[in-house]
């Protein structure tokens, strides 16, 4: 005769006690295990034979099959970390390290992070995954998303330049500005608009540099540079100061 059972790995039942009447006399009963190996450590097979003998060496058996598997995926050890995080794109956590357990043995744990572009380079999302697995490829997973953003601006290097009244003949070439940014790159431009005064050569410009980082965020310096003609004209032509003449000389101009 023959019965089957399936139990979880760790839970290997111990033999029944099985005993056995014989009609001439006495009959022992002895058990043999034989294990057949799965495709893991903790998938398995045990044929239990019971075997009853007589005096005479007469047997009758019973097979017991067990089917041993693991079913059951491991477990994390760690408090797991927020589901959902947003970070400034130069605050990106470091992974905590988890250790997960397994009821039917050990269990190793694996990192991946996928990266998601938005819509620029210092804005994505990544999705952070654990993965515990057991010696029988049974998994638990665990995923946290970090939305990434850059809401900061970049910043100037040098000093900026003040506002300046200078003369028309003095009027100072744009400074050679550059910016710094926490998550990368910046460009810095420059543009002059000019808005007239009273004449040709009193007016105002208004020099502005704009520092632009990766994502397009921007930190703006406006110089105001006030224009004045104040100097009179000098004369280029040599001329005698003083002149005597006949009045009926007198020179043209």
């Amino acid at each position: 005769s023959s019965h089957s059972t399936i139990e979880e790995c760790g839970t290997v039942p111990l033999p029944e006690e099985l005993t056995a009447s014989d009609n001439c006399g006495d009959a022992i009963v002895t058990v043999n295990d034989v294990r057949t190996d799965g495709n893991c450590d903790n998938n398995y097979v045990i044929e239990r034979t019971y075997t009853a003998t007589d005096d005479c060496g007469l047997t009758n058996t019973h097979i017991q099959t067990i089917t041993i598997q693991d079913t059951t995926p491991p477990t994390f050890d760690q408090t797991l970390p927020e589901a959902n995080i947003i970070v400034e794109c130069d605050e990106i956590p470091e992974p905590i390290e988890l250790t997960a357990t397994d009821s039917c043995g050990s269990a190793s744990v694996t990192l991946s992070d996928i990266r998601t572009d938005g819509d620029c380079e210092n804005n994505y999302s990544i999705a952070r995954t654990w993965t515990a697995t057991d010696d029988c490829d049974n998994a638990t997973s665990y995923t946290q998303i970090i939305t990434v953003q850059d809401s900061k601006a970049p910043e100037f290097v040098e000093t900026l330049p003040r506002d300046t009244t200078v003369e028309c003949d003095a009027i100072p070439n744009a400074a050679d500005l550059t910016a710094t940014d926490n998550c990368g790159a910046a460009t810095v431009s420059v543009v002059d608009l000019r808005t007239d005064g009273d004449c040709p050569s009193n007016y105002i410009i208004a020099r502005t540099w704009t520092a632009t980082d990766l994502c397009g965020l921007t930190t703006s310096h406006t110089q105001t540079i006030t224009v004045q003609d104040t100097t009179a004209p000098v004369a280029t032509s040599s001329f005698e100061p003083l002149i005597v003449v006949s009045c009926t000389d007198v020179p043209d101009a």
